[in-house]
């Protein structure tokens, strides 16, 4: 966190920009909702996108700025805001891009056309004749006006209605320029940036104590102890919902400490053991779910003259978020404010609404990035249990930000899975069939419009039933391959885990592409082909060949792989078979006096179509091959009966800055087409590249994750 919380301010916020007044959103197809132009010279862009660190804010004031011909240094952003933004569901799934960007760029450039249409009117000339330079319009007989000017302090008050045509790439100025974010600057300088830095006059500090695993039932009654302690105004409880509200913070924390030590539980045990967890979501699966078929894949399978059967398993993984989750939120006559980091808004004020049985008019979600916060972790968990507690204490804005075992062992993990795959080929190596059976948990239970769906909404006295469900959605996120196959099946067989699970960056895309990618390493190893002239003979998407030739071209494929002691390996998708394509090679040194290997390098090609901030998606795609390196080399949720074991950076390592590898990103550029979503693309590779250069630099396949030294057949290094 910033150095602010050093500082001793009473009254600090994230900055927004506030030179123009709140209103609520009305409807999506007028102007003024995404684009609005204040009397002081400044234009605000708002988007019901949140910014998660992946650099939103820039890209979508670029595409703004670009079409309405404005310097890009008077441009502000809005980020969702239920007092003020459209809905635009969650920020997931690397749509905000292709989504907002689209319906931005849109409304700007109908705002361009609204503007030149109302100084054509004025002038009484031939919109043809006029021009926009910074603002102003300028016509052919020298008349000039800026759109303020124009304006004169009324809204935008046109509709989008499809008829602005969007500038040609050649025309542009700012899309595509590496122009530097504000928010890293101002991170550097210890500015408030998160919502752990808000400050509110008034503020009090809480802490909520989680039971010590799920289901467990509190017991205890008395609190005084607790209650007589400095600084605190009240402990709350509401079943087996328990929490402490105190003047300051460490007040709050010796008071959740004194609590945690006294209060007892009655907690049932987690039936599933970690050690038979694979076997177990094999044999318990419930019946699967067919989501593609060929009729004639046994056929191909049996007349295949080469087939490979193998299984891969992949543990559950946490967000592990930097900062522990936090939210402030204030009951104040009757409404409910909520400063959130959660990644819908509009999702979040639907779940409020259901929890507390209010009507949404009288809530409102403002969404403030938070540190480390991304896909489903507890952002939106923190902000119910906020609520909740603020309800007891009204009137007062209530700050409540977890402790990091509370965030370790509450948040909703990845699933685990398991993947089992066979495919045949054919004697000049090309892949004839490929059968998928997909074992997985649910990748998705964000509370949208359900209250259940708060881990502590069903702790209360009156508990809120949990209804799990989303169990196909993103579990077979990129199990069927790109690769041009005649005959493809696909299985899922859903699984009711032990651990609480819900979306993590890429959900299924990140253990279906480890899985497959190796297992089409193995593939081109039984046809005695280079991996990557394997792919690229088995796939007719030139963008795809063209980002594996790329990376073969970079990393020097052909003499690298001659280096001693040393083992590279290549994977490769398009995110969702329909984002970003993505190829990338990993480099491992190989000890094996010491039996170890280190990943030296990762070098990756991404092409996203339309590059709108090269900076932004290098950032991106750099910062997924670490986090993916990380998961696929280290992490792992371990548990046992009594409940998570993985509670703080020692039983949950994450890669340390030591540890990162050289890691490289090149761009394929393509201005001339749509832009497409990268913010998850690089996950799923790197795991797979990691695998397959452990198995080349060894000659150990590896293919149950984390991928340890511990897991290499040492007397097999050559």
């Amino acid at each position: 966190m910033p150095l602010l919380s050093c500082t001793g301010s009473t009254n600090s916020q994230p900055g927004t920009y506030q030179g123009i007044p709140v209103r609520p959103h009305v409807d999506k197809d007028l102007i003024d909702s995404w684009i609005r132009l204040d009397a002081n010279g400044h234009v605000t862009i708002l988007t019901g996108k949140q910014e998660l660190g992946q650099g939103i804010r820039t890209t979508l004031l670029q595409m703004a700025a670009e079409e309405l011909d404005v310097p890009f240094e008077i441009c502000h952003i809005i980020n969702g805001d239920t007092g003020q933004t459209a809905n635009e569901g969650y920020t997931a799934g690397s749509n905000s891009v292709e989504g907002s960007g689209k319906a931005i760029r849109q409304a700007a450039a109908e705002a361009r056309l609204y503007l030149l249409t109302l100084a054509a009117n004025a002038w009484n000339e031939n919109i043809s004749n006029l021009s926009v330079q910074n603002g102003i319009i300028k016509s052919k007989s020298n008349q000039a006006i800026s759109y303020w000017e124009l304006l004169a302090g009324k809204n935008l008050e046109g509709k989008i209605t499809g008829n602005a045509i969007l500038k040609k790439y050649q025309e542009h100025q700012l899309v595509g320029k590496p122009i530097a974010r504000d928010d890293i600057k101002n991170l550097v300088r210890g500015k408030a940036h998160f919502v752990q830095d808000l400050r509110i006059d008034g503020m009090v500090h809480a802490r909520v104590l989680h039971p010590p695993s799920y289901g467990a039932k509190l017991i205890t009654n008395d609190f005084s102890e607790v209650s007589m302690l400095e600084g605190v105004l009240k402990v709350v409880r509401n079943g087996s919902f328990l929490a402490v509200i105190a003047t300051r913070e460490y007040q709050a924390v010796k008071a959740w400490m004194v609590l945690k030590a006294t209060c007892e539980w009655e907690t049932p045990q987690i039936k599933v053991s970690q050690a038979s967890l694979f076997e177990d979501m094999k044999a318990k699966s419930m019946s699967p779910e067919t989501i593609e078929d060929s009729a004639d894949i046994s056929k191909n399978l049996k007349i295949a003259s080469k087939k490979l059967i193998q299984e891969y398993h992949r543990p559950y993984h946490m967000h592990a978020s930097t900062g522990p989750s936090c939210a402030v939120a204030q009951w104040k006559a009757g409404n409910l404010t909520v400063w959130s980091p959660s990644q819908g808004v509009y999702p979040l004020q639907n779940s409020l609404s259901d929890l507390f049985g209010l009507d949404k008019e009288k809530i409102r979600c403002i969404g403030i990035p938070g540190s480390g916060c991304y896909g489903h972790n507890g952002a939106d968990d923190v902000s119910a249990e906020a609520a909740l507690i603020a309800r007891e204490f009204p009137e007062k804005p209530v700050r409540l930000q977890w402790m990091r075992e509370d965030e370790h062992q509450w948040e909703p993990y990845g699933s685990a899975m398991v993947i089992q795959l066979e495919a045949g080929l054919n004697p000049e190596g090309k892949i004839i069939a490929w059968d998928t059976n997909l074992f997985s948990d649910t990748h998705s239970t964000r509370p949208n419009g359900n209250g259940g769906h708060y881990v502590s909404a069903r702790h209360l006295k009156k508990p809120f039933e949990f209804k799990k469900g989303g169990f196909s959605g993103g579990s077979y996120r990129n199990a069927i391959p790109l690769y041009t196959i005649p005959s493809k099946r696909l299985l899922l067989h859903n699984y009711d885990g032990p651990l609480r699970t819900s979306a993590l960056r890429g959900l299924g895309a990140y253990g279906n592409i480890f899985a497959l990618e190796s297992f089409i390493d193995e593939l081109a190893s039984a046809a005695e082909i280079d991996p990557i002239e394997f792919r690229i003979q088995n796939l007719d998407d030139d963008r795809a060949k063209a980002v594996l030739q790329s990376v073969a071209e970079k990393t020097n494929w052909n003499t690298a792989q001659n280096a001693e002691n040393k083992g590279f390996g290549v994977a490769f998708a398009k995110y969702k078979n329909s984002a970003s394509y993505f190829a990338v090679v990993a480099e491992v040194s190989i000890d094996k006096s010491s039996k170890t290997f280190k990943l030296e390098k990762l070098t990756g090609v991404i092409d996203s179509g339309q590059c709108i901030n090269p900076d932004g998606l290098k950032n991106q795609t750099e910062g997924g091959m670490i986090q993916s390196a990380s998961w696929t080399l280290l992490e792992k949720v371990d548990f046992d009966e009594h409940g998570v074991l993985s509670t703080d950076w020692n039983s949950y390592p994450i890669l340390r800055a030591k540890e990162v590898p050289v890691v490289e990103v090149h761009i394929i550029n393509r201005p001339e087409l749509p832009p497409l979503g990268a913010g998850e693309a690089a996950q799923g590779p790197v795991s797979a590249a990691i695998a397959n250069a452990v198995f080349n630099g060894t000659g150990t396949r590896v293919r149950e994750l984390p991928i340890s030294a511990e897991k290499v057949d040492w007397n097999n290094v050559s």
